[in-house]
């Protein structure tokens, strides 16, 4: 599944980083890599964008960005 299918307040582990280019080089500033631990904090009324922790940080994506992260759910 991809990160903006997790609900708010799911958590999940990154697995695999789908995008190329400059978004994914931006991503990965941000601290979206491979193994890290994200949580979905919010989902705006229309569904775009979303929030989510990274490392303790709040980070705001576009659903679009999100669709390329793919993760697997954490109970």
């Amino acid at each position: 599944m991809n990160l903006s299918m997790l609900k708010c307040g799911e958590r999940g582990r990154i697995t695999k980083i789908d995008v190329a280019g400059p978004l994914k080089r931006r991503l990965m500033d941000m601290g979206i890599l491979v193994g890290v631990e994200v949580r979905m904090e919010k989902i705006a009324p229309l569904g775009d964008p979303l929030e989510v922790n990274v490392k303790n940080y709040s980070l705001s994506l576009r659903k679009k960005e999100a669709e390329g992260i793919l993760v697997e759910v954490m109970k």
